[in-house]
């Protein structure tokens, strides 16, 4: 069955995260992909199936089912699932089988294994719950996958999202869209609400609390949902600052609250697998290796953070390091803090011939600030390249082979030109 889909031009694109799925296509693995809720998984299936029909895939030639229509509900049982996915794969060439919320469906790993050893079996799978998180994907698959990661919308993504949709009044100008941008975020049905932030605070706050009772408290077996609420508060405030389990147990601890590490561990691996949070590790610049000890970590959306911690406007630096970060991770995937002897280098990005170091700062106008930034690059004697990015809005510079660059027209490159 195909459910015909909205126009195109209602969506949004997904220019990079439509790229991995035509890498993948016709590749005898499933394609997972996996995201926070409301991040726009579905759409990206219906943005990738309609593709496949301009480029001449025939509709009869794509299954396709949201498992959250009340319509299917009598495919909730795996062998009912599974009966009426395979009574629908043509006699003959590829057909594309997109299964949305897949978890819905008692023993789902069943029937997606099954498929995937169909060779006419072309097969993409969302999911959003405790049973779909990245940590059980090996177990339920058997090794048979592919992770497609999909974040809310960056600023690229967005900034596009604007113009299709913004009103006469609206400050389109990159110093706007990046403003915009903090406010409200990258979650794509944000867009429909903007200008009213109350209401995109409202649809914020719920995504908020569903990931964490229905996702985190679920996964990790959470009897206090308060205290979850609190070191996750705690985290959110602190990104881009070293955190241990300790430095959080012992924080919440003088404000009342009385976590122990193993507590916050617990709590920290489920937002982590729940995509709420992402870890970021400490490496030796001069040996690629790790160091031990305290890790930071980011948000996966800016207005996110706010709904839970507020936004008085003292952590510009940490929020733009939050951006970079987000950005960097969907261009290279793998993005460590760099240690070198002149010091901590923001981000190291990339892997091999592509590694790419990495400063952010507000502001680098003072000599003294841009001295301190640029020392941990200066220190760093090899030739992969090096970047400051920061809000000033003067034109690129070079500063003995590192580049200066405006930091939000970096954050606005659209990813195909990445």
């Amino acid at each position: 069955m195909f459910i015909r889909l909205n126009v195109v031009n209602e969506l949004i694109d997904r220019p990079a995260s439509l790229a991995a799925l035509r890498r993948w296509r016709e590749r005898p693995v499933i394609k997972v992909v996996t995201g926070v809720r409301r991040c726009g998984k579905s759409t990206l299936l219906e943005l990738f199936q309609q593709e496949l029909i301009a480029g001449g895939v025939a509709p009869d030639h794509i299954v396709s089912l949201n498992l959250e229509d009340f319509a299917l509900a009598h495919l909730g049982e795996a062998s009912a699932l599974h009966q009426y996915i395979t009574a629908r794969l043509a006699p003959s060439g590829t057909t594309y089988v997109f299964i949305d919320e897949v978890q819905l469906v008692d023993q789902f790993e069943r029937v997606v294994n099954s498929l995937q050893l169909r060779p006419q079996a072309d097969l993409y799978v969302t999911g959003s719950n405790a049973r779909m998180l990245s940590g059980e994907l090996a177990t339920l698959l058997s090794g048979r996958y592919v992770e497609i990661e999909l974040q809310p919308l960056s600023l690229a993504e967005f900034a596009q999202a604007r113009r299709d949709r913004a009103g006469a009044a609206e400050d389109l100008s990159p110093a706007g869209l990046y403003a915009s941008y903090l406010r409200f975020g990258g979650f794509p049905l944000v867009q429909d609400l903007i200008p009213d932030l109350r209401a995109s605070q409202d649809y914020l706050d719920g995504i908020v609390s569903t990931v964490l009772l229905k996702d985190v408290a679920v996964r990790q077996n959470v009897s206090s949902a308060a205290m979850l609420r609190d070191v996750t508060g705690f985290l959110f405030q602190n990104v881009g600052n070293l955190t241990s389990l300790r430095r959080v147990s012992d924080s919440l601890r003088s404000a009342g609250r009385s976590p122990s590490p193993n507590t916050v561990e617990s709590y920290l691996t489920g937002l982590i697998d729940a995509y709420l949070l992402y870890p970021v590790e400490r490496w030796d610049v001069k040996g690629l290796r790790r160091l031990s000890g305290p890790a930071k970590y980011y948000c996966v959306d800016p207005a996110l953070r706010a709904s839970l911690v507020g936004n008085t406007g003292g952590d510009i630096g940490h929020v733009l390091e939050n951006l970079v970060f987000l950005e960097l991770h969907r261009r290279h995937g793998r993005v460590r803090i760099g240690h070198s002897s002149g010091g901590e280098i923001d981000f190291l990005a990339g892997e091999g011939v592509d590694l790419a170091y990495y400063q952010v700062a507000a502001s680098v106008h003072d000599p003294a600030t841009l001295a301190r930034e640029l020392g941990p690059l200066q220190a760093v004697r090899d030739h992969r390249p090096k970047f400051l990015l920061t809000l000033d809005p003067e034109p690129p510079a070079t500063h003995d082979g590192i580049v200066q660059r405006p930091v939000v027209e970096w954050l606005l490159e659209d990813d195909r030109q990445v």
